[in-house]
């Protein structure tokens, strides 16, 4: 019961910072991702890097968070403070299906402005772009678990 309320509380802190950063405004998002405004903001449009700034913040909280994490009499690395350890991928190999997964998922998050979590906290009021975007994403993943 206590980790589903932690995860309650971070998915909450984790959307209100999505929603005051704006990383919920599909706008923002791609005149981040627009790097053609770099060159020529007069041909592509400008670039705005006031995302850059929401990284770097981002950095600020998460790097002083992992070095607070507890380690454990049975585990003296470090592991998260309502989990036994950490769930970090064993893979260490690139793949085709990691790059093309990883390529779709670029390509989308430009042409659509959402990725999953912005995405997830705009749901109840970014309309029915949105709900189609989420609608999208799950058949997506449901469609990725089956190959």
């Amino acid at each position: 019961m206590l980790r589903i309320v932690y995860a309650a509380i971070a998915g909450g802190l984790f959307a209100a910072g999505l929603v005051l950063s704006g990383m919920v405004l599909p706008a923002k998002v791609q005149g981040f991702l627009n790097l053609g405004g770099l060159w020529d903001a007069q041909r592509f449009g400008p670039w705005d890097a006031s995302l850059a700034f929401v990284m770097g913040g981002a950095l600020l909280v998460t790097l002083p968070a992992f070095a607070l994490t507890p380690p454990t009499a049975r585990r003296p690395a470090r592991k998260p403070w309502a989990a036994m350890a950490f769930q970090l991928p064993t893979r260490k190999d690139i793949d085709t299906r990691l790059v093309l997964g990883a390529a779709l998922f670029g390509v989308g998050w430009g042409l659509a402005g959402y990725c999953p979590g912005p995405a997830l906290a705009s749901v109840l009021t970014g309309g029915a772009a949105v709900a189609v975007f989420v609608a999208a994403m799950l058949a997506g993943m449901a469609i990725a678990k089956r190959l």
